[in-house]
Order: structure tokens, then C-alpha cells, then sequence
């Protein structure tokens, strides 16, 4: 089977899947990040808004910009509260549409594997902030399997079935994070792990909430048998309560830096 790449065009499709995981890191992310109040972002692949939403709620900012190549995730993030605070627009992330030194505080979650060139991407956050100001990322631990869907990923290894990809998924590396910051010349750089857990109502839910992902497309296309068989197979890698409930745990990479003075 061809491998396939992670496509997320539909904004309440991600709500569902990547928008409560990505909220939950959020919040230990901004927590780390303690920006202060009254600050110009660029939330640079907002997708469908769910982190620029914990931005206009917990940050008190005085501009917001959000930036996604999406147009089906933006139209989503448009219909958010956060939009009476925030402009979404269509853009790159690496040929930001904004003026050297518009910001405060640049970020980019759970993205900077979707770029394909990461260092153009980190380049541009520094170009856009000014000096002194905040660039930061959190990704995905992919290598180290800490995305939220590796209880399926591993058994789909394990039938020689590749799950999805992102393009650049070793920039989601601590130390090559570390290397694109330093790059950059970004200093005072900092980082970290973040560890979230989510719970679904049933085994169900979670797998229901999972094939609304990339994934689903490659489970859809399997035979009815291989598929029951794989879904035994991940239950029992979860956990669940006497009332069946199922407890999921992801692990992000984060790093923060300023740019130079």
C-alpha cells in the first residue's frame, strides 16, 4: 500500500480528532510560555483555530493573526469566538505575509513537521518578531511515539501497513528543534516535554473519532476481517475503567527562544 500523507482540509472533522488534543498541550504550552499580556501573535498554521482560540482566551493579546494553507480549516476557524479577535488568512509559513518586526510572539503548533522546509519556516517566525520577542513550537513526539493515534500506528507497523506521514516529521526531534532554533539565532532557548492524556466515553468513540483522521482512509480501504482483527489488537494497547472508558496519551516536544537584540 502507497504511503499516504496526513491531509487535514475539514475543520470540524480535526475539532474532533486533533482540536482537544491540541488544546490540551496548549494549555501546558502557554502555561510554559508565560507571556505577558497585551502582545501582537502570529499563529502561524492555525488550521481550524483551536490553538489562536487558547491564545484571545488565556493570553489577553491585542492582535492575533492566524496563517494556514487550508482554506476548508480556516473557514472553520472563522465561525470560532476567537474570530472577533483574531484575522485568518491563507498564507505559507515560509513566506509570511507580514513586514520584518510586526510581532510579539510567533508560534507554531503541532505544525512545524507539516513544513516542508522547517528552517524556512523557523527563519520566518524570527523575521516577523521582534527582536526580544517569543518564537515557540510544540510538535508531536512522532519518533518517539508520542502521537495520539499510536496505539493504531503500531499495529499497522506491525502488518507492514506505513501509517501516515507528515513531510518533515524529524523536525518533531528535541535536538533538531533545538538545531533549527539555533539556526535562527534565536537565544535563551529552552525545552521541554508535555504530557497529556484525553478520555472517550468507549473503545468506540475513540475509534470512530480516529477514522475521521488520514488513517481512516487507510483502514477503509483493508479487508472487513483485517480490520476487526486490528481493532482487538488496539483496544487491548488501551486503557479502560470498569465503566469502559478509555484513557489516550500523547507526548509533544516544545521549544521556545527569543529573537536576538
Amino acid at each position: 500500500m502507497a504511503e499516504q500523507q496526513f491531509r487535514f482540509d475539514d475543520g470540524a472533522a480535526y475539532e474532533r480528532m486533533m482540536g482537544t488534543w491540541s488544546r490540551f498541550a496548549g494549555e501546558i504550552f502557554l502555561d510554559w510560555l508565560q507571556p505577558k499580556p497585551g502582545l501582537r501573535w502570529v499563529d502561524i498554521g492555525c488550521g481550524n483555530g483551536a490553538f489562536s482560540e487558547l491564545i484571545v482566551d488565556r493570553c489577553e493579546p491585542v492582535q492575533v493573526e492566524g496563517i494556514d494553507p487550508s482554506e476548508g480549516q480556516l473557514a472553520f476557524a472563522r465561525t470560532r469566538a476567537a474570530a472577533r479577535l483574531t484575522h485568518f488568512q491563507q498564507g505559507d509559513a515560509m513566506a509570511l505575509p507580514f513586514p520584518d518586526n510586526s510581532f510579539d510572539a510567533a508560534t507554531m503548533a503541532l505544525v512545524i513537521f507539516f513544513v516542508p522546509e522547517p528552517a524556512k519556516g523557523v527563519a520566518e517566525m524570527a523575521r516577523v518578531v521582534r527582536p526580544g520577542g517569543i518564537m515557540a513550537a510544540y510538535a508531536w513526539d512522532m519518533f518517539g511515539g508520542g502521537f495520539p493515534l499510536e496505539p493504531i500506528f503500531a499495529e499497522l507497523r506491525a502488518m507492514n501497513i506505513a501509517p501516515p506521514k507528515a513531510p518533515s516529521e524529524d523536525a518533531s526531534r528535541l535536538e533538531n528543534l533545538r538545531v533549527l532554533w539555533s539556526t535562527a539565532a534565536a537565544t535563551e532557548i529552552e525545552t521541554r516535554v508535555i504530557t497529556v492524556n484525553r478520555t472517550f466515553a468507549s473503545f468506540d468513540e475513540f475509534w470512530n473519532i480516529a477514522m475521521t483522521s488520514s488513517v481512516g482512509t487507510i483502514i477503509g480501504k483493508m479487508p472487513a476481517t483485517d480490520v476487526d482483527g486490528l481493532k482487538s489488537r488496539v483496544r487491548g494497547r488501551l486503557t479502560s475503567d470498569s465503566a469502559g472508558r478509555i484513557t489516550g496519551a500523547a507526548r509533544a516536544n516544545a521549544i521556545k527562544g527569543r529573537v536576538p537584540k
